[in-house]
């Protein structure tokens, strides 16, 4: 009985590292990637995105990030303030304003590591479908686990606020982590 209380124990360790070992990734290439370019995460993927779409909407971008038009209008704030995007009115409609980036931008993207997310993305395309699904209702279980089912969340890795340079919770942010050991 003992061997087998012990041995849950020990899966349960093993868990809990895991999660550890994936929440620390998450930090370290997000302090890297914020020490390298001076962005986070969600404004170096939100600049990818207006590159690879080319003219594009708030509401395109927050589609295409699952992000809310308000977190994006923040981003674009703080980018905009750094001038490395800029947003025009359209001209034929003029309800639309379209984000594009300026060539400081372009510099930035040429230079900056590739995000976590970008490696996970690959990494996990590779696998075969059978192993995607096991890792999905896998994490799913973990986070009901955590009682986090209900939690609003992008698909952005990140760790804390999704733009820390600014005040004030949006609907996706994750929540902040404490300061590390």
């Amino acid at each position: 009985m003992d061997s087998l209380r012990s041995l849950a124990l020990d899966r349960i360790d093993e868990v809990l590292i895991s999660l550890r070992r994936i929440i620390r990734a998450t930090d370290m290439h997000s302090k890297y990637l914020a020490k390298t370019t001076g962005l986070t995460s969600p404004q170096v993927l939100l600049l990818q995105t207006i590159r690879n779409k080319g003219q594009v909407t708030i509401g395109e971008l927050a589609n295409e990030m699952s992000l809310s038009a308000a977190t994006i209008t923040t981003i674009l704030d703080r980018l905009e303030k750094r001038e490395l995007v800029y947003r025009e009115r359209s001209t034929e409609d003029k309800r639309k304003v379209h984000a594009y980036l300026t060539d400081a931008a372009t510099e930035v993207l040429k230079t900056s590591p590739t995000p976590l997310q970008e490696q996970f993305t690959k990494q996990f395309s590779d696998l075969h479908d059978w192993e995607q699904m096991m890792i999905i209702a896998s994490l799913q279980r973990v986070g009901q686990m955590m009682n986090a089912q209900h939690l609003d969340a992008s698909p952005v890795l990140d760790i804390g606020t999704l733009d820390r340079q600014g005040a004030g919770a949006h609907k996706n942010e994750a929540y902040p982590t404490p300061n590390e050991e």
